[in-house]
């Protein structure tokens, strides 16, 4: 932990050192500093420039001053000064708008002064930045917008980025990693591979899947209706909008209105909302019937989409969009059946993971103990509910990481934390624990002794929203998809035109069999097809000529072979066992 402190400590001493180069070159008093936090990876400085524009160009400029500056940053003088004279110091309306908030609070106001340079501060610095930072461990990044303090409504500031790590290995460490980045981007290769379609005339954040895009995406439920099938999961469907008063008695409307988006009627005056999630409307079917101890567990999965009415500037490719869809799950349960319940789930999520080639980590989300008024629910519910999930994960000695403030509104939960080939982390699986809806939706099943009881409710997802995860996948994978979750599983190449019937049958054949095949008669040589094989990355191609259709055969080509070896070349295979191969492949996901 003091390891991570000082290294954001560095980061917050370097957003001081950016703002001061930049006043420097630009003078003080013709741009508007405002402020520049520690963030993960480095650091930020938002500036109105005023009248100045500038780019990634000046970046260098501004660095080289930066580093020019560091040495004569020796130590922090650190200042309480009233409001009036904070104000009459920094003359412009972003710094007096934080001035006023924190008078407002009651807190004192505070500088910090290094190297003649003096900023609106709470502290969190390196005591003496000349020594403790390496000029090469920091690296200014990019230039972007930033409307001020996040809204819309506000003027749009330039945000300049920084990179800052303990040493310059970590810092190339990044790079490489942030440059292997780019060519994982799943935008780039969704459309190297004709997997997805963005438009500005349907509408940003809503992905159209081709049919090849379409084929990764159903594969990914498919195996998600596996697990739930293990499970026990009955899936239903339900609608895309409701009426208000089900979000209201939720909870959802109070909570998480500004996320929603709203759809108007023409014949009736009632408020809908398109539904962010599945879980009120779960509770509708639990509540259709009577139920008895004995139907308990109920456990209902449903992949409807689901719209959530995100800012434009957070949209990113698939792995931030407004129209989604989720494996999404709920399990209405007595209480002595939690344990078995979320053990159960826990291992799907497992199995899954597994089966992805994905590292975890699990979070223990909690309620902020600071903030309950963000929350459903009393203190004993939550008190109980949190003792609950972790007594679970000690059982199962599964280490984890406590997390306070990341809970749902309801409850806490268990956050499984993938970490793809990058080491990059994402949220994807969850487990939630609810007492708080069953109650609020009045629910009730009757118990053994006649008596009436209200169920638990767990939320779950197994891998989280089929978008996104294809999102994450694609990037994992570098675009190389498995056998089983390839688009296209099997090109056919006919080395001329002559041989293209009989490639045509094999292709015919492979589609018979519910195999995903790809019939190259293009008028391109063989070389230049089987370099477009590769480059799309196919699992497998399939070259035939005189020899193949002499021996009644194909020549069968691995593109994992090919990648390890220099030679993907697996040898003729009469068209009986290739099928053979490829479904038990298929079968087993290999």
């Amino acid at each position: 932990m003091e390891k991570t402190d000082k290294l954001g400590n560095m980061r917050h001493t370097l957003a001081h050192l950016l703002a001061a180069a930049v006043g420097e070159i630009y003078k003080f008093d013709k741009i508007k500093l405002t402020l520049g936090p520690a963030i993960e990876n480095g650091f930020y400085y938002d500036i109105d420039f005023c009248s100045e524009k500038i780019t990634d160009a000046n970046l260098k400029k501004i660095e080289d001053v930066m580093k020019k500056k560091l040495p004569k940053w020796i130590g922090w003088e650190h200042k309480e000064i009233s409001k009036d004279e904070a104000l009459k110091f920094f003359k412009n309306e972003y710094k007096a708008e934080l001035i006023n908030e924190i008078a407002e609070r009651g807190e004192k106001i505070t500088t910090y002064t290094c190297g003649g340079f003096t900023d609106l501060c709470r502290g969190g610095h390196l005591e003496n930045p000349a020594k403790e930072i390496a000029p090469e461990s920091f690296k200014l990044d990019r230039i972007a917008g930033a409307y001020w303090r996040g809204d819309e409504k506000n003027k749009m500031l330039t945000r300049i980025y920084g990179l800052a790590f303990n040493t310059k290995e970590e810092l190339d460490a990044y790079l490489i990693q942030i440059e292997e980045a780019k060519k994982r981007d799943h935008r780039k290769i969704a459309k190297e591979q004709d997997l997805l379609v963005f438009s500005d005339l349907v509408g940003t954040g809503m992905p159209m899947f081709t049919p090849k895009g379409n084929a990764i995406r159903n594969a990914i439920i498919g195996f998600s209706r596996e697990l739930n099938n293990e499970l026990g999961f009955g899936e239903v469907h339900t609608p895309n909008f409701n009426k208000a008063e089900l979000f209201k008695i939720s909870g959802h409307y109070d909570k998480y209105k500004q996320d929603m988006l709203t759809v108007q009627s023409q014949y009736s005056e009632e408020d809908f909302f398109l539904k962010p999630m599945n879980c009120p409307q779960h509770t509708q079917i639990y509540a259709s019937r009577p139920r008895s101890y004995r139907d308990l567990p109920i456990r209902y999965s449903d992949f409807a989409n689901l719209y959530r009415d995100e800012r434009p500037g957070e949209l990113s490719g698939l792995v931030r969009l407004r129209c989604f869809a989720q494996d999404d799950g709920h399990v209405f349960c007595r209480k002595d059946q939690i344990e078995d319940e979320v053990s159960n789930i826990l291992n799907a999520i497992e199995k899954a993971l597994k089966l992805y080639k994905i590292d975890y980590w699990m979070r223990l989300s909690l309620r902020d103990p600071d903030n309950k008024e963000k929350y459903l629910g009393t203190d004993e519910i939550w008190e109980n509910s949190q003792i609950i999930m972790k007594k679970l994960l000690d059982a199962k000695k599964i280490n984890y990481k406590a997390a306070e403030g990341e809970a749902a509104f309801y409850g806490p939960k268990i956050d499984i934390m993938a970490v793809d080939a990058l080491k990059r982390e994402w949220q994807i699986s969850t487990i939630q624990l609810d007492f708080n809806q069953p109650n609020r939706f009045e629910l009730e099943y009757t118990d053994n002794d006649g008596s009436r009881q209200t169920p638990v409710m767990i939320h779950r997802a197994l891998i989280g929203s089929p978008d996104r995860f294809m999102g994450i996948l694609i990037e994992h994978y570098a675009g190389a998809f498995p056998l089983w979750l390839s688009p296209v599983q099997v090109k056919i190449i006919p080395v001329r035109e002559n041989h293209n019937e009989y490639a045509k049958k094999v292709f015919e054949l492979l589609n018979e069999n519910n195999i995903r095949a790809e019939f190259d008669d293009g008028k391109d040589n063989l070389g230049t097809k089987v370099r477009e094989a590769k480059n799309n990355k196919i699992p497998y191609w399939i070259v035939i000529g005189d020899k193949e259709i002499e021996a009644n055969k194909v020549t069968l080509e691995s593109r994992d072979l090919s990648a390890q070896a220099g030679n993907g070349n697996l040898g003729q295979i009469s068209k009986e066992d290739l099928v053979k191969k490829l479904l038990e492949e298929i079968k087993n996901k290999k």
